[in-house]
């Protein structure tokens, strides 16, 4: 019987120097299926590797051959002793393989609830795989109903809306403010990383210019170059916030860089143009009372995380709703599963079927004198509709039954009353086949 399975370690089972040994070369994919695709034990495969998760998903007829077999390639492109991953590894098989794809598509599995990245990775995997030719009917299905269930849960839930990152969290505040940051203009006072990620995010969301000022210039016309923008001296900062509508300021300064009399006096050259200061400095860059000045907005790294803080709360609330969503659509895939033993049943019936319509047909013509063509179909049209709704009503049967306990029973008795097993190249118990005169007489 097929089987669905994943074998593979994330963020929460192994640590990141176990991770990085499996992820660290993207040529590893490859690799991967290159290898599952040469065992017997595993028919179709999908391996997705990012720095947070390495995956195998796979069919197979065999499980404990094919979790041996694939810890020994993680083995392989990682260098890593089998006993060490031994002990990161999980193993997940039928629905809840099924149910934990559609919730890593999700993002519900990540180390953040909600990002995005993660479909991107996951149908890069896809990708890598059907150009590799290594999936097959079950899990084409099952990526695409991965990819429709990451569907659902963005249309139905609020789980990426909310900012969960400081520097985001900065950008969805800016918006407030502004409501359109499109044509807007940046100053970026320090280096840091935390400032570089939000400048990021503020020009994904259409900023018109970023002007970079460090203590160290050359830092700023590094920095400056690197998103497009204009390097300033630290001596400018009263020049450019006349000009900025944001400011955001990660200096590793001991004091106050903008002071509230700096401020001030920019504002007069304003003309009543609001100015959001965004300050991730610990201690902090802009002097508190900064904030009581008019059209002036000061939000400090305490505020960003009381935002996140809040967001991760409501992100965990949609992720109640994504679950419900995954399960859904976990049930519908079951469901379709269990279909595929009644698949090639209902071909063979047809099959034998429309064998016995031809044979009929062909011998009856010589009987029926010449037919012109237009008749020929009509009776090919005639005959193929007369055997279609012979058989359709246990075909529905069959498909009704196809995820109830009493399958196996209505299966065995369509083989019986059909005589399929002849077919579909099956004997009794001790391998005999019916020849065409014996005749099923045991119930």
């Amino acid at each position: 019987m097929i089987k669905i399975a994943v074998i593979g370690m994330n963020h929460e089972t192994a640590p990141v120097n176990v991770r990085e040994c499996l992820a660290k070369d993207p040529g590893n994919t490859d690799i991967a299926l290159s290898h599952m695709r040469e065992l017997a034990n595993i028919r179709e495969s999908v391996f997705i590797s990012t720095c947070n998760r390495v995956e195998a998903l796979v069919t197979t007829e065999e499980l404990q051959e094919a979790r041996e077999s694939i810890i020994s390639i993680l083995s392989r492109i990682g260098n890593l002793p089998e006993d060490l991953l031994l002990s990161s590894l999980y193993v997940l098989e039928d629905m809840d393989a099924v149910r934990h794809v559609f919730r890593v598509a999700s993002s519900l599995d990540s180390m953040v609830i909600g990002e995005p990245q993660i479909l991107g990775q996951m149908k890069e995997a896809y990708s890598s795989a059907t150009r590799e030719k290594t999936t097959g009917v079950i899990l084409n299905r099952l990526m695409h109903k991965a990819f429709r269930v990451v569907k659902r849960v963005r249309t139905e839930t609020g789980i990426s809306d909310a900012a969960v990152s400081v520097s985001y969290a900065a950008v969805e505040l800016a918006k407030k403010i502004f409501y359109d940051l499109t044509g807007k203009k940046v100053l970026l006072i320090g280096a840091g990383e935390m400032a570089e990620l939000a400048a990021k995010h503020l020009l994904s969301h259409g900023v018109s210019s970023i002007v970079v000022t460090n203590r160290t210039f050359e830092r700023a016309v590094e920095m400056a170059g690197a998103f497009g923008g204009s390097p300033a001296s630290f001596e400018e900062i009263g020049a450019q916030l006349v000009e900025a509508d944001i400011v955001v300021s990660s200096t590793a300064s001991t004091g106050y860089v903008i002071t509230q009399e700096l401020v001030k006096n920019a504002l007069r050259k304003r003309r009543n143009r609001p100015v959001f200061f965004i300050d991730i400095a610990v201690p902090r860059d802009v002097e508190p009372t900064v904030n009581d000045l008019p059209n002036v907005y000061v939000y400090d790294i305490d505020d960003l995380k009381g935002v996140v803080q809040l967001n991760m709360a409501q992100r965990q609330e949609e992720a109640v709703k994504a679950e419900r969503i995954v399960q859904e659509e976990a049930l519908k895939f079951e469901k379709w599963m269990k279909t595929l033993d009644v698949v090639p049943i209902i071909i063979s019936l047809k099959e034998k079927a429309e064998s016995i319509r031809r044979a009929e047909v062909k011998k009856s013509l010589p009987s029926l004198g010449a037919f012109s063509p237009t008749q020929m179909r009509a009776l090919e049209t005639l005959t193929q509709s007369i055997t279609e709704k012979i058989i359709n009503d246990p075909i529905l049967v069959l498909k009704r039954k196809s995820d109830r306990p009493s399958r196996d029973i209505y299966l065995d008795m369509a083989k019986r009353l059909f005589n399929l097993d002849q077919d579909m190249g099956e004997g009794d118990e001790n391998g005999h086949q019916p020849d065409d005169h014996e005749t099923e007489t045991t119930p």
